[in-house]
């Protein structure tokens, strides 16, 4: 009964800490320590073929530089665009092979999501990613093993305009211009997460960095906010 009622604990205690979404930790992040205007705009569940190349001119209109937190199994379908992200400029980050919640992987399911991703993104730029965005923002006890022995970081955000509820491409813009702050990390979709994300998002896009310039703020990569 005793071994029963230590197995219960232990699940308990498993549950808790590997599958409660935003764990942080040392190796964490939601934004940048810094009281200086300088955020970073991040897009999330590319590359997309069509929307990912409207999302980069849109970018490159605006001459700002963002970091695009990729899937592998849509990089290894479409590595042209892949290249032209690295090749604008942005940063190039890792978003697992194929978007599972970590909430239901092992260990070595999360170790082969976060690995396979790392060397194909790497491959194909010619640069080591750096940091990693778990899926949905869930986490697991695997995680941090998995991306120390790629020492990446793992980022979260600070501002989401647009989650598992459609959210209008002027309300959007709006939402981020209100809620942004010195060191924000700002979440984005330019591959088909919610049905829709990535065309509102071009819409809101040219509203939202005018915006953001407007209150004063310069828009960066996540490596460049946090100094890596």
């Amino acid at each position: 009964m005793k071994v029963g009622y230590a197995a219960a604990a232990l699940g308990v205690a498993w549950i808790r800490y590997a599958w409660w979404p935003h764990v942080s930790g040392p190796r964490t992040v939601r934004r940048a320590p810094s009281t200086a205007r300088r955020v970073a705009l991040t897009f999330d569940d590319g590359p997309d073929p069509h929307w990912t190349p409207t999302i980069l001119k849109i970018l490159d209109k605006h001459r700002v530089r963002a970091s695009f937190f990729l899937i592998g199994e849509r990089a290894e379908r479409a590595p042209d665009v892949v290249r032209a992200i690295a090749a604008d400029g942005h940063e190039v980050a890792n978003h697992s092979w194929s978007h599972p919640s970590l909430w239901l992987c092992g260990p070595r399911r999360t170790a082969v999501e976060i690995e396979r991703t790392h060397e194909l993104l790497g491959s194909l730029t010619g640069v080591t990613p750096r940091h990693f965005r778990p899926p949905w923002g869930m986490m697991n006890a695997a995680m941090p093993g998995a991306l120390d022995r790629h020492r990446l970081r793992c980022v979260l955000w600070s501002v989401q305009p647009e989650g598992l509820r459609a959210v209008g491409a002027d309300a959007q813009a709006r939402f981020v211009v209100r809620r942004i702050h010195p060191g924000a990390i700002v979440d984005l979709h330019d591959g088909e997460g919610t049905r829709g994300a990535p065309e509102r998002l071009a819409r809101a896009l040219p509203e939202m960095i005018a915006g953001l310039e407007d209150e004063g703020y310069a828009l960066t990569t996540v490596a460049g906010l946090l100094g890596d």
